[in-house]
C-alpha cells in the first residue's frame, strides 16, 4: 500500500510540474506570471491581473493549455500503454501507469466539477473563449466519463488490474470483449 502511495505522489508530483508549469510558461510571454504559492489545498500559479479585471482571448490560453495538454499526454499514455506495461523496471512502469491514471481524469475533473468548487481554469476558458462555462463543465464532464471508461477498458487490463470497484469496472461492453477489458 505504501509502495502505491509513494508511485501516487510521483504521479502527482510529474502532474503539477506539467499542469502548472505550463500555466506559469504560457502566461509569461503576456506579461501575467506573478508568483507559484503552495498552498495547503494545493498547488497555484498566480497572475497579475486580479480574476475579476481579467479580459482576452489570451485567458483562454494561460487557463486552458496545461489542461488540454496533460489530457492528450494522458491519450497519448493510454496508447502506449501495453509498451509501458512491458517495463521491467517496477518504478517506471508503476509511475507510468498512475502518471496516465492522473493525466487522464485530473484535469476533466477540474474542469467539469472544480468551478462549482473552486472557480479555477474553467472559468479562464470561459473568460478567454466566451463559451458559456456550464457548457464547458459539461463536455469536460463527460470527456472525464469516456476517460474513466477508456480506463476500464484498456489501461487496468493492460497491467493486469483486476478489482470489482464499479467506478473502475466497464460500464460498456465491446462487442466480443466477455471480461470488459478491450484490447483494440
Amino acid at each position: 500500500m505504501l509502495k502505491r502511495l509513494i508511485f501516487l505522489l510521483f504521479a502527482l508530483i510529474a502532474y503539477l510540474i506539467v499542469h502548472e508549469g505550463l500555466h506559469a510558461l504560457i502566461a509569461v510571454p503576456f506579461g501575467e506570471f506573478s508568483d507559484f504559492l503552495v498552498k495547503p489545498y494545493g498547488f497555484e500559479v498566480i497572475f497579475v491581473t486580479p480574476p475579476a479585471e481579467r479580459s482576452g482571448i489570451h485567458w483562454l490560453f494561460i487557463s486552458g493549455m496545461s489542461n488540454f495538454a496533460t489530457i492528450i499526454l494522458g491519450y497519448i499514455l493510454l496508447s502506449q500503454r501495453e509498451r509501458i506495461a512491458q517495463i521491467r523496471i517496477d518504478f517506471i512502469r508503476s509511475l507510468g501507469y498512475w502518471v496516465t491514471l492522473l493525466f487522464l481524469l485530473a484535469d476533466p475533473l477540474n474542469l467539469s466539477i472544480g468551478p462549482f468548487i473552486y472557480g479555477g481554469d474553467a472559468l479562464g476558458i470561459s473568460l478567454g473563449s466566451g463559451i458559456n462555462i456550464y457548457f464547458i463543465q459539461a463536455v469536460f464532464l463527460v470527456v472525464f466519463l469516456v476517460n474513466r471508461e477508456l480506463i476500464a477498458q484498456y489501461l487496468l487490463p493492460a497491467f493486469r488490474i483486476e478489482t470489482k470497484h464499479p467506478l473502475l469496472l466497464p460500464w460498456l461492453r465491446f462487442r466480443g470483449n466477455q471480461s470488459g477489458g478491450a484490447h483494440p
